[in-house]
C-alpha cells in the first residue's frame, strides 16, 4: 500500500481560511458505504440520518493557547555563539504536560533550541528553559512562572492553527467545539466544530444519546506521511480517556441494536483503542499510537461524521478504510467539482 494511493488534486482556493457565521450552516457530503452512492446536504439536516437507539460520540477536548512566540534570553551553562544570538525570535509549540511545568513542545527554529537554552515570553513573564531534545526533534521544556500557568497562557498563547491556514482567527472560541470541556489540545477535533448547542438538543429530542470521550489531540494525528510504504509510518501517541458513564451509554447502545456513530477521527481513534474484540468499551485512561488504515476491522464506530482531509494523510487513510479507497477517492473528487470548502474551517462529510 503506498502513500501515493490517498493523493487526489486539491485547489488551493478550496482550502478553508475562515469559519462560517452559521456552525451548523456548512454543507455535508452523505457517503453511502454499502452503495457508493453520495448526497449533498446542509449539516443541520444530520438530524435525518440519525435514528432513536442511535449513540452520537463526541470528543470534549479543549484546544489550549498553545502557540507562544517568544526570544532567547541566554544558555545557562554555555557562552553564547554567533549562532545562538540573544534576542532571537523563538516560536513554541505545546505538545503534551510531562509534568507540573515541564512540557513536550515542537520549536522553531530548533537549531537555536539546544538544551540549556532560555527562552523569554511577555517579557519574561514566563520562561522556558530547553531540558532535552526528544524524538523527531521535539524538546522538552521546563517553564518558570508567577501565578497560574493557563492564566498566563490564556493572556500570551494563541491558537496554534494549521499552517494552511493564513487568516487571523478573529474569535478564538471559533476553533473550540461548544462542549470542549478538558484543556489539552494542540488542534481542534474538526468535525464538531458544525455542531451547535441548538442542534444537539434537538439530535437528543430524536432519542439519540451523545457520549462524549477525550483525546488531547497533538500533532502526530497531523503529521505527514514521509514513508512511501504506509506500513512503515509510525504515529505519536496521544492521550484519551473514558469516563465509566459514557462507556456505559456507548455499551448499552451497541448492545441494543443501535448504531455508533462518531463524530471526527478522534473519538474513533479512541473508541477503536479502548475496545475489545466484540466492541465493548473499557472506562479509563491512556495513550493511543492506533493507525487505522485500509485492511482494518472496525469493532465499535457504525458510522463517521468528519471533515475533508489532506491528501496522503493518515486521516484520509483512515475514513478510506471505513468506506473504501475508491468511494472516498470518488466522493473527494465530486467534493471539488461542487467547491465544497476543505480542512479544519471547511465543510463536513457523512458516512454511514
Amino acid at each position: 500500500m503506498k502513500t501515493h494511493d490517498f493523493y487526489y488534486d486539491l485547489p488551493q482556493e478550496l482550502i478553508a481560511q475562515d469559519p462560517l457565521e452559521d456552525r451548523s450552516g456548512s454543507r455535508l457530503l452523505v457517503l453511502n458505504r454499502t452503495s457508493g452512492e453520495f448526497e449533498h446536504r446542509i449539516f443541520s439536516d444530520i438530524k435525518a440520518y440519525l435514528e432513536k437507539g442511535d449513540c452520537l460520540v463526541l470528543n470534549n477536548t479543549k484546544v489550549i493557547p498553545a502557540r507562544l512566540i517568544g526570544e532567547k534570553v541566554s544558555k545557562s551553562s554555555e557562552t553564547s555563539t554567533d549562532e545562538d544570538i540573544h534576542g532571537a525570535k523563538i516560536e513554541l509549540l505545546l505538545l503534551k504536560r510531562k509534568d507540573n511545568d515541564i512540557w513536550e513542545t515542537l520549536v522553531k527554529p530548533g537549531k537555536k533550541a539546544k538544551p540549556g537554552s532560555i527562552i523569554a515570553f511577555g517579557n519574561g513573564l514566563l520562561t522556558g528553559e530547553i531540558l532535552d531534545v526528544v524524538e523527531e526533534g521535539n524538546r522538552l521544556v521546563r517553564f518558570t512562572y508567577d501565578g497560574i500557568f493557563e492564566e498566563i497562557l490564556d493572556e500570551l498563547g494563541q491558537m496554534p492553527l494549521p499552517p494552511y491556514i493564513t487568516h487571523v482567527l478573529a474569535d478564538k472560541n471559533r476553533y473550540q467545539t461548544v462542549y470542549a470541556k478538558y484543556e489539552g489540545s494542540a488542534a481542534a477535533p474538526t468535525a464538531g466544530l458544525h455542531f451547535t448547542r441548538e442542534l444537539l438538543e434537538e439530535i437528543k429530542a430524536i432519542g439519540v444519546d451523545i457520549a462524549y470521550v477525550t483525546l488531547h489531540v497533538g500533532l502526530g494525528t497531523f503529521r505527514p506521511v514521509k514513508v512511501e510504504n504506509v506500513l512503515e509510518h509510525q504515529m505519536h501517541s496521544e492521550y484519551y480517556q473514558i469516563l465509566q458513564e459514557e462507556a456505559n451509554k456507548i455499551n448499552s447502545a451497541k448492545k441494543n441494536g443501535g448504531r455508533i456513530i462518531c463524530v471526527g477521527t478522534t473519538s474513533c481513534r479512541t473508541l477503536e483503542s479502548s475496545s475489545d474484540e466484540e466492541g465493548n468499551i473499557k472506562s479509563g485512561t491512556g495513550d493511543t499510537s492506533i493507525f487505522i488504515y485500509p485492511g482494518y476491522r472496525f469493532r465499535v464506530m457504525d458510522g463517521l461524521i468528519t471533515n475533508f482531509h489532506l491528501p496522503e494523510s493518515t486521516l484520509l487513510m483512515l475514513v478510506s478504510a471505513f468506506a473504501s479507497r475508491e468511494s472516498i477517492l470518488r466522493a473527494y473528487n465530486e467534493a471539488v467539482e461542487e467547491r465544497y470548502r476543505f480542512f479544519s474551517f471547511g465543510d463536513a462529510m457523512l458516512i454511514i
